[in-house]
């Protein structure tokens, strides 16, 4: 039998009276208890550890929340509670463990972790095994490089079309991801196709030499199609003189102010923002349109803060900039502290390497 009124006589008075070892030693006995005899206990004893526990760990640091997280990530009877409030911790240390490996954690906490928590915790989430699309389109829409590198190698991901779309979206910027996800096996043709004519050369051989047999055959017929379209229908390059006339223009007549480029994203003139940010950074047009119609928004900050912009000007592209993904309001507040730690000279050099090696955000 739990002996459930000695475990509360003593939590009570650990909570109320005692020191921080107390506190602990008595986390450490309920969780040792617990994992000795919790094969046996029926839901209401366990509902009781479940108060006990998460009670207690309001009241301990975070190295003791840690060492709980770990006992009981792996743990398939764990109690409900104490195992999402372990999950929403802000403490990496102690979410970690849980978000990774227990398969006691909801996808409703999934969800909301992955919404508002930072990249560490998006990170141990993309470690998970069978993690559902309503999950994996959240990670794809704020993860930044790392995160997705590791959720595109996570092969029991599940992704709905959005979140492939966004993948192959991040893999434009990343050749790694390039390979990774070209050798799903789980890939839609229609996103291998966009991902192979994205692709370098030098990525689509290394691709067709890694893959399988049966991929590798797939791989081929897709290149044959690219190539073929390609010879058949040349897409002319975006002609962008008209919307750098404009502002020339209005830079002349001190016109090209925040506000105005606040303005053209507002109406989703592009062109004449991405033009802006050009002549501001002396840099060419159609780079800083691949910046702004690229898929990750941290990128954006770049030109914006070499060229000065403040945050109402910033926060505008970001909110109406052409991608598939809008940026949520957490991302967007996450941009703010970034834009606001980003320094002009940090963001003027990051230009002058993308100009010099002929590429962004590697």
């Amino acid at each position: 039998m739990l002996p459930e009124h000695s475990i509360i006589v003593e939590l009570e008075e650990a909570v109320r009276i005692g020191s921080s070892e107390k506190r602990v030693n008595t986390l450490r006995q309920v969780t040792n208890l617990f994992l000795h005899d919790g094969p046996r206990f029926n839901d209401e004893q366990i509902k009781v550890f479940d108060d006990v526990l998460c009670l207690l760990v309001a009241r301990v640091e975070s190295r003791a929340r840690a060492e709980l997280s770990t006992s009981l990530a792996p743990v398939e009877y764990a109690p409900n509670e104490i195992i999402q409030r372990l999950a929403r911790d802000d403490e990496i240390g102690v979410a970690g463990q849980v978000l990774s490996n227990s398969k006691r954690v909801t996808t409703n906490t999934l969800v909301e972790v992955a919404t508002t928590k930072g990249q560490d915790h998006l990170f141990a989430i993309s470690n998970r095994k069978d993690l559902p699309e309503v999950v994996t389109d959240v990670i794809v829409n704020r993860g930044e490089r790392r995160v997705i590198r590791n959720l595109a190698t996570n092969t029991t991901a599940r992704f709905s079309d959005t979140g492939f779309a966004g993948m192959v979206g991040h893999a434009q910027a990343d050749d790694e991801i390039t390979e990774i996800m070209g050798l799903r096996i789980d890939l839609p043709i229609k996103f291998l196709r966009d991902l192979l004519r994205r692709a370098s050369e030098a990525v689509r051989k290394r691709l067709t030499a890694a893959a399988p047999p049966q991929l590798q055959e797939e791989i081929k017929r897709v290149l044959e199609v690219i190539a073929d379209s390609a010879t058949s229908s040349i897409a002319p390059a975006q002609d962008y003189s008209r919307a750098e006339e404009i502002v020339k223009r209005m830079k002349g007549l001190n016109e090209l102010t925040d506000k105005a480029i606040a303005n053209f994203a507002g109406t989703k003139r592009f062109n004449e923002v991405a033009a802006a940010l050009a002549l501001m950074n002396n840099v060419p047009t159609d780079m800083m349109a691949k910046v702004i119609e690229g898929p990750r928004h941290d990128l954006v900050l770049i030109p914006c803060r070499s060229a000065g912009l403040t945050w109402l000007a910033v926060e505008s592209i970001l909110h109406h900039r052409p991608v598939k993904l809008p940026i949520d309001a957490e991302t967007l507040r996450i941009a703010s502290r970034d834009y606001g730690k980003l320094s002009a000279e940090t963001a003027q050099r990051t230009l002058r390497f993308w100009q010099v090696h002929d590429r962004i955000g590697k």
